[in-house]
């Protein structure tokens, strides 16, 4: 990168929205006395007799869960998304449309402390087979075009309950943002019979200025368009739709790198790191989705450190995207993280 572009400020182009963020690496030196929030601290207790999550608990909606000792599904109790309705709004300027879908809570683990860094790479390995067991079945469905895996972590996230979950939303119509990531991939893809983000990695892979992870399969980089101050995202080295075409061996790649990420993120500010990650897929509407490349996106809050929080206000709100860090910044400060999560190094020291 141009190192005026370290200094100033300038923007950068979002290639799968097609839409601009401003960087203002200046902005770094201005000092702060606004908003701190608490870290998040990892619960110190494997089972919590309160948790609406944990094994043989009532939910607040009645339902009992299973004793079960691995990963866990079930419909969400308070579902955003109904399977029936049947509502319109049609007067003049006044529209509106029933929405069908599915909303599923995924259980990462029996343990109430066992968040994706502290978990064993075998047992994300689980979480990912459940997350494609989910894609299928729900995918599946006539009625369901879009099938959106996420998890948001951390109570600043907005995060109901500490138990490890993420959440399957499946619904018949597609979203906006993936709406906009479709139509920038296909028309790339129409025109040079590649896809989009493959030939990005590409350029990254050359560049090698925001890769922060990378393993036989995988790579983690900062996108160049990156909004989220630590912002990452997770791509496959070879065109692959969805998480249904991974093998066993990128399964295992994936989970693997799933784990350094997230233990790069906790040890940044050794606090347990919040986010909101999601993963970008083919559609499931029964088309040629060749076009598509999955890719995982991390959106984590923190800027300078555990408690100050990156908001989105102002600015973002009435005009567009800023950031205060290069992403290339970002990516060094994430790849110089330790491999060895913050934890476990204090308990080997003491």
């Amino acid at each position: 990168m141009k190192n005026s572009l370290n200094n100033t400020s300038h923007r950068r182009l979002n290639i799968l929205t097609g839409e601009w963020v401003l960087v203002s690496p200046h902005r770094t030196k201005r000092p702060w006395q606004g908003k701190k929030d608490k870290p998040q601290q990892i619960p110190q207790v494997n089972y919590d007799a309160n948790c609406y999550l944990c094994p043989g608990n009532e939910r607040a909606g009645g339902a009992k869960n299973p004793n079960y000792t691995g990963t866990f599904s079930f419909k969400n109790d308070y579902a955003a998304l109904l399977e029936n309705p049947h509502d319109t709004v049609n007067e003049g300027l006044l529209q509106a449309e029933s929405e069908s879908g599915i909303c599923k809570v995924i259980c990462y683990s029996p343990n109430h402390n066992l968040t994706l860094p502290l978990m064993e790479v075998n047992a994300i390995v689980d979480v990912i087979t459940l997350w494609q067991k989910e894609y299928s079945e729900l995918g599946s469905k006539t009625d369901i075009n879009h099938v959106q895996i996420f998890e948001n972590k951390g109570a600043i996230m907005g995060c109901s309950n500490p138990h490890p979950h993420g959440q399957v939303w499946a619904q018949r119509s597609i979203p906006q943002e993936v709406q906009k990531k479709n139509t920038q991939q296909k028309s790339y893809w129409d025109k040079n019979k590649r896809t989009l983000l493959g030939d990005y990695l590409q350029q990254e892979l050359n560049a090698k200025e925001r890769i922060v992870l990378e393993n036989e399969t995988f790579v983690v980089l900062v996108p160049y368009w990156a909004v989220w101050p630590f912002e990452t995202m997770i791509l496959p080295k070879r065109h692959i739709t969805s998480i249904l075409e991974l093998t066993p061996q990128e399964v295992a790649d994936y989970a693997s790198i799933l784990k350094a990420l997230t233990i790069r993120y906790d040890n940044l500010f050794e606090t347990s790191f919040p986010y909101s990650s999601g993963i970008h897929q083919g559609l499931t509407n029964g088309k040629d989705n060749s076009h598509w490349l999955m890719h995982m996106s991390f959106y984590p809050p923190l800027l300078r450190s555990a408690e100050v929080k990156k908001f989105m206000v102002g600015y973002e709100m009435f005009a567009n995207p800023q950031r205060d860090i290069t992403a290339e910044q970002a990516a060094k400060r994430l790849k110089d993280c330790a491999s060895v999560h913050y934890q476990k190094q204090k308990t080997n020291f003491n």
